[in-house]
């Protein structure tokens, strides 16, 4: 059996979830820390690369890929970018507990289960739990930065 599990990183569209918080409220947030800089990615880029995979079929047997992004991005500064960006330059970051965190999720309609999931995601993600295991290689970094992602960002944010 060939099998190809892409593990990709943060998605960039995760921001689209804050869109409203950061109209509404001015500020963007979430449970991850400020400063923990991770990998991030828009999942058109895992698309592509499992595109790709499937054209060339270089792997045998069972393969773990991971699918880093151009670089580590911490959430305070792609909030800055994304701050830019809409004309919001002091847009700040604010960290929530994670009991704090779960509550507004599930305001929002996610099941307490689902919510907290999120929150362990979170801390695992703060505590360096969940980090790649190959490092950062050409075949693992993607193309799209999320200086260019913002755009699509504030497409949404205008919409809104």
């Amino acid at each position: 059996m060939e099998v190809l599990n892409l593990r990709p990183g943060y998605f960039f569209e995760n921001f689209e979830e804050t869109l409203g918080l950061i109209k509404h409220q001015g500020i963007n947030g979430g449970a991850i820390a400020p400063d923990v800089a991770i990998p991030m990615i828009a999942t058109r880029d895992i698309a592509d690369a499992a595109a790709q995979a499937l054209r060339e079929r270089r792997f045998q047997g069972v393969v773990v890929q991971e699918l880093l992004g151009p670089r580590d991005l911490s959430h305070s500064e792609a909030t800055r970018i994304l701050g830019a960006r809409l004309g919001k330059k002091d847009l700040p970051y604010v960290q929530f507990p994670y009991d704090d965190f779960v509550k507004a999720l599930v305001q929002t309609g996610l099941s307490e289960n689902v919510a907290s999931l999120y929150a362990e995601m979170a801390r695992a993600l703060n505590e360096g739990k969940v980090k790649s295991l190959e490092g950062r290689r050409p075949d693992n970094t993607t193309k799209t930065r999320f200086e260019d992602f913002a755009a699509e960002l504030e497409d949404a944010y205008r919409a809104a």
